[in-house]
């Protein structure tokens, strides 16, 4: 997106008057991706994991708050349950490593993150809320030791830490730090920071930055909540890269680019935080931008996968030589419309697509051994579903 007021008004006529219901949406279109008929019925006796949903609460069409769900993790059918109110905008959702506290950006002018504590019981607690210090938070994450949040305003271009107490309530922000360098690429009106995450040996954090076509590398202080800027990596001019996504062996990282409809493998340094670009690749949706959102890698580091959402589709990658490398294999129907997000189940076997301008959630089954998509089910009907976050189901 190019200006300050596009990220929303850029994806077109949304749904109106939609709400968190029980009910699926129409059936699913018959084809390659239509959902598979011997899918098995869940059953009474299997423990049922549960899926938060982001949404937009000031937008007509969007949800009350931040959506709660159960799926069965054999069929990967939905169903419906409640809503966490009190979150403003909970467009995207992380969770803390130690699984009981569930934290959400406020996408608004006056940017927020919001800690959720989850009860045993099931039960909500909303924390309280504090400012990231930037307009249009869009991206947040723990880090690995579970003390700190990251988060990343897209319309002001920065990026921001808040320490996490023992109750996994946020304390007041130790750092900000404002995208100044390099120049905004063309067309865009300054930096948009589009998201932050730690790197798997967890000794640095990037934050890509659609607008200056750059990641950069930072190294945290873990006693301080600070940010020291390292290395930075530029992408060629109007990439506009939105999300990176690490191989497991944590020397590669692959980056999706929404502007000039690419994906970049990355190598990466541990030692030095440096991230080397490599050529840019197709994501065979053919001429025109798609709008890439995002990428998953299967825990094997054998596939990876690419939403597309001008497409309405699902690119399969195969790694090849060792994560340095992706072959384009073909694009799956994602069996709705603006798919801004996706997120495997814990175990790996299901892939959930958030699907925004219809509202849904749409389901599939991994094939582990070829990486082939099958969608199951019928679409979950989720007010403008922006973000999906299935957790494991809970023990005995």
């Amino acid at each position: 997106m190019t200006t300050r007021t596009s990220r929303r008004t850029f994806l077109g006529a949304l749904l109106a008057g939609a709400a968190f219901v029980v009910s699926p949406a129409p059936p699913a279109p018959s084809g390659p991706a239509a959902a598979r008929p011997d899918a098995p019925a869940p059953r009474a006796d299997r423990r049922t994991g549960t899926l938060f949903l982001g949404t937009y609460t000031s937008t007509a069409g969007g949800g009350a708050g931040i959506g709660v769900a159960g799926y069965d993790p054999v069929t990967g059918v939905i169903t419906g349950r409640t809503t966490v109110t009190g979150v403003d905008n909970p467009s995207y959702l992380a969770l803390h490593p130690s699984g009981t506290t569930l934290y959400a950006v406020d996408e608004q002018e006056r940017g927020g993150v919001t800690a959720v504590a989850l009860a045993p019981n099931g039960t909500f607690r909303v924390l309280g809320t504090r400012s990231t210090g930037g307009a249009g938070p869009c991206h947040l994450s723990v880090h690995p030791s579970g003390r700190w949040l990251l988060s990343a305003n897209y319309t002001s271009g920065s990026v921001a830490v808040h320490p996490i107490a023992a109750d996994g309530s946020l304390g007041e922000r130790t750092d900000l730090v404002v995208h100044t360098a390099p120049a905004p690429g063309p067309g865009q009106d300054g930096p948009h920071a589009h998201q932050i995450l730690t790197s798997p040996d967890g000794g640095h954090v990037l934050a890509v930055d659609l607008g200056n076509d750059t990641v950069y590398t930072y190294r945290l202080d873990r006693r301080r909540g600070t940010l020291r800027q390292v290395s930075y990596a530029t992408l060629r001019p109007g990439a506009g890269p939105r999300h990176l996504t690490f191989h497991p062996s944590g020397r590669f990282a692959y980056v999706a680019c929404e502007v000039d409809n690419t994906v970049v493998v990355c190598g990466y340094d541990p030692a030095t935080g440096a991230l080397t670009p490599g050529t840019p690749q197709p994501t065979g949706t053919g001429p025109g931008t798609s709008y890439p959102a995002q990428l998953l890698v299967t825990g094997d580091g054998r596939f990876a996968y690419l939403a597309n959402r001008g497409d309405n589709s699902l690119t399969r990658y195969a790694v090849g030589a060792r994560g340095a490398a992706l072959r384009l294999i073909d694009t799956v129907p994602v069996g709705g419309d603006f798919p801004r997000q996706i997120a495997f189940s814990p175990d790996g076997a299901l892939l959930f697509a958030a699907n925004q301008r219809s509202g849904t959630v749409t389901v599939f089954e991994v094939d582990r051994a070829s990486g082939g998509l099958h969608r199951t089910g019928t679409p979950f009907a989720a007010p403008m579903a922006v973000c999906v976050l299935p957790l494991r189901p809970r023990a005995g």
